[in-house]
């Protein structure tokens, strides 16, 4: 195997110094066209692929950034084992009775948006899910990869967390900032809950279920607060609080199981919402004819549900993107004070509640 070509093999053909090569590759628009193109001339006749590993040990840096995300996808049933076939084609029906929905939408939103602003500030992104026991390992072996680490809140212990700042940054996802010192992400949470329930509330409507989240939710904390600041301004409203666990399925299981109908249905996200949907069609419920839906996320499926659902957009894609910001520019200054960045919302009227 030939000998793998090296940065100083890449600036010698491109009769430059070892400095302008670096500079062409972090950062091209800084060096002069006629510089830069003989450079990267260079890279391509050489097939020259710049060493991360290099880079790192040089700035004391892995340019990783860790992104931890509980284990939600369903694996029941599954035993590890990959299907290999050597091809062939099956004929299946989906009649949609089948397996509900169990992918949480709201985690790809901000994936992608962790993604793109990482790749913006030249860094790798590491994503790691794990479940109950294995949680605290997988947070612990991440950590010793990555230059910072981003957590949705609660879903790591905070002793462990603090462990883990005394070597790099972190950052908290989708929780305000208590008595800790880790930087914060969130959304406006009570106030958009607060906003969308005045809606419904402004149709008339005094009879309300309310579908919760997990108790241990900081969104679903600050929702339900929002929640009860808008019916406590209102008289004559009664509401059952049923707790689910923000998915499709809790949903569909909560609202098949309604016996006395409330005129509206406010759920704590998009999942929960669209759970209700499917059940109301299975019982041939006319929403929001006969009850009225509202969710929270904002996320794509709820443009595309039947009735299309009225909801609270939150900025999914930008959270990840300021989780990102918020290590970098620690990394950059650890001296920092602790921040807590709150993100606008949005009320998204559609079909679901007129």
């Amino acid at each position: 195997m030939a000998k793998a070509p090296t940065v100083y093999d890449v600036a010698e053909r491109a009769r430059v110094s070892i400095a302008s090569v670096s500079r062409v590759l972090r950062n091209p628009d800084s060096v002069k066209e006629q510089t830069r193109e003989r450079v990267l001339e260079a890279v391509r006749h050489l097939g020259y692929v710049p060493s991360a590993n290099a880079r790192g040990l040089a700035a004391r840096r892995t340019n990783v950034i860790g992104l931890f995300f509980p284990g939600h996808d369903d694996v029941t049933g599954s035993d590890g084992r990959l299907v290999a076939a050597s091809g062939g084609v099956t004929v299946v029906r989906d009649d949609a009775t089948g397996d509900p929905e169990t992918h949480n939408y709201y985690f790809d939103e901000v994936l992608r948006g962790a993604e793109i602003e990482a790749w913006r500030r030249g860094f790798a992104l590491m994503v790691a899910a794990g479940r109950g026991a294995s949680r605290e390992a997988i947070v612990n072996d991440i950590a010793g990869r990555v230059d910072g680490l981003a957590v949705l809140a609660r879903t790591v212990p905070d002793e462990l967390l603090a462990h883990v700042a005394r070597r790099i940054p972190v950052v908290v996802l989708a929780a305000t900032r208590g008595t800790d010192e880790f930087d914060h992400v969130s959304v406006n949470n009570a106030p958009g809950m607060q906003a969308i329930t005045e809606h419904v509330l402004s149709t008339g409507a005094r009879r309300l279920m309310y579908i919760a989240g997990p108790e241990d939710s900081p969104d679903d904390r600050e929702r339900l607060e929002g929640f009860r600041a808008a019916v406590d301004r209102v008289d004559g409203v009664t509401v059952e609080l049923v707790r689910g666990d923000f998915s499709r399925v809790r949903g569909r299981e909560i609202a098949l199981g309604i016996e006395a109908m409330p005129e509206a249905i406010v759920c704590a996200n998009d999942q929960t919402a669209l759970g209700v949907l499917d059940a109301m069609g299975r019982r041939s419920i006319s929403v929001p004819d006969d009850v009225m839906v509202t969710g929270f996320d904002g996320i794509a499926a709820g443009r595309h549900s039947t009735p299309r659902l009225t909801t609270v957009h939150q900025p999914m894609v930008e959270l990840g993107r300021a989780a990102i910001q918020a290590l970098t520019a620690r990394l950059d200054d650890p001296a920092l004070d602790a921040q807590s960045l709150v993100l606008p919302v949005q009320v998204v009227l559609r079909d679901s509640c007129p």
